[in-house]
């Protein structure tokens, strides 16, 4: 898949700006740019060093196209591998088109999404988990999900899948010479060292599966309901967390009729809350209809935040609420308490559990609730600097990789023939290798870098 050809691309956004950057990458990038390139002074761009800064003009037919600044890069020591060179020019679209066509018609082809990352891996500059990693940082668009790309991206994940799959391999190099050697009965791997290397891979396996869930909404940001009864507080609450008016407050039950979202970060986490109609008993057909969505985002939730009246609610009501949703995280938000007495409030305390207490009004007690939420979500992982699993596509090899090694570990316990072993390993190796891209298909990589942009 290696390709010898040129290509070329506006790495950066396209549009009107102050600069825009075209890059080209391949065996006869710095050839092409020194032809229409005229450095201040009497420099040989061919000649000059890797990792050097120059300035002149790109000239056309004796034309000036624009003044720039051309930075060298010279293979293998630049992100593709390859010869590269990145112009930076003025961010008139105009000159970008003109500047691109121009070494289209010297020898480059247009680079197709994520060729230069594709020509990185391809060329040993990244493993595939780290070249995902670029696509991820690219759209971060937080604190947590930025800090998950860059401790991937520089190789913590794909070192520890590295280090696992090294370890299973030099066992299955002994299993597999066991079979050369049926006839003699012999074992070469010992059966108690590889029990204790299977069960530090399926540890590692299972925490990392289970990290997916937490990487997974920090990624795409973790939807919060906001339910309860009309005239609770709700909309008051989001928009106290939001600091905006964003939801129409009112005194008339029913005010919401439809769900209202909005994305905030704490922390440098994504929290999506999404206000729901009051949910309550009614003849209003459109009400009704907001009330089904309300049932409908508490599904869709990771967290649901089941706002009462400190003066007036049921406990039976968070009971059924309960039940209903057995398997979901519900924090009981106790609003008002400014209305209400503080031995009440106590009580409520002591009798239910997983409760917070605020004034959506004048802002008390959000703090402790926001703390809360960065608690539920497990975000304190992310300070421990531990390995966070985003990708779908890892995510399912993982699975795939686990379930193979607890075969292997069946056939250990059941005294199976090395030769049954010997294909759950292989496959073990082959899941984890599709995370690192040591095992790949065209297909695969097509499907991986047709997400990126144009130019990465």
């Amino acid at each position: 898949m290696l390709q010898e050809d040129t290509i070329v691309a506006l790495a950066t956004a396209p549009g009107i700006g102050a600069i825009a950057i075209i890059r080209l990458s391949g065996p006869d990038a710095l050839e092409i740019v020194s032809k229409k390139f005229k450095p201040n002074g009497k420099k040989n761009l061919r000649s000059q060093k890797s990792h050097t800064l120059h300035l002149g003009h790109i000239i056309e037919n004796s034309n000036v196209l624009d003044k720039v600044l051309v930075s060298i890069f010279k293979g293998p020591h630049s992100y593709t591998g390859e010869n590269v060179v990145e112009i930076s020019c003025h961010g008139s679209p105009y000159i970008q088109q003109q500047m691109i066509q121009l070494f289209l018609r010297n020898g480059c082809r247009m680079a197709t999404p994520g060729e230069f990352t594709l020509r990185a891996f391809l060329n040993g500059k990244m493993d595939l988990s780290q070249a995902e990693a670029v696509a991820d940082l690219i759209a971060s668009d937080s604190k947590a999900s930025h800090q998950i790309a860059v401790q991937q991206m520089r190789g913590g994940f794909s070192n520890e899948i590295q280090n696992l799959r090294e370890e299973l391999m030099n066992f299955a190099s002994l299993i597999e010479l066991e079979l050369d050697f049926s006839q003699e009965d012999v074992e070469f791997a010992d059966r108690r060292q590889f029990n204790r290397l299977l069960n530090k891979i399926t540890d590692v396996l299972e925490r990392l599966i289970d990290s997916f869930a937490l990487g997974n909404v920090i990624k795409n940001g973790i939807p919060v309901a906001i339910v309860g009864e009309p005239n609770v507080g709700k909309s008051t609450l989001l928009n106290v967390l939001l600091n905006e008016e964003r939801a129409i407050v009112s005194e008339i039950a029913g005010t919401t009729r439809d769900t209202v979202e909005d994305q905030i970060s704490i922390e440098g986490i994504n929290f999506r809350f999404i206000d729901t109609a009051g949910i309550r008993e009614t003849k209003d057909s459109i009400e009704k209809i907001g009330i089904e969505r309300s049932f409908e985002k508490i599904e869709q939730a990771a967290l649901v935040l089941y706002l009462v009246d400190a003066k007036n609610f049921a406990k039976k009501e968070i009971e059924a609420l309960q039940e209903k949703y057995p398997e979901k995280k519900i924090v009981i938000v106790v609003n008002k308490i400014d209305e209400s007495s503080e031995s009440k409030l106590e009580s409520l305390k002591n009798d239910i559990s997983n409760i917070i207490f605020i004034s959506a009004k004048n802002g008390e007690g959000i703090p402790n609730l926001k703390g809360l939420l960065l608690k539920m979500t497990n975000a304190g992982e992310l300070g421990k600097n531990n390995t966070i699993i985003t990708n779908n596509r890892h995510y399912d090899s993982l699975l795939k990789a686990l379930e193979a090694i607890q075969k292997v570990k069946e056939a250990m316990w059941e005294g199976l023939a090395s030769d049954l072993m010997a294909i759950d390993i292989r496959e073990a190796l082959f899941h984890l290798g599709e995370i690192t891209g040591n095992v790949t298909t065209d297909d695969l990589l097509g499907n991986i870098f047709s997400n990126f942009c144009i130019g990465k």
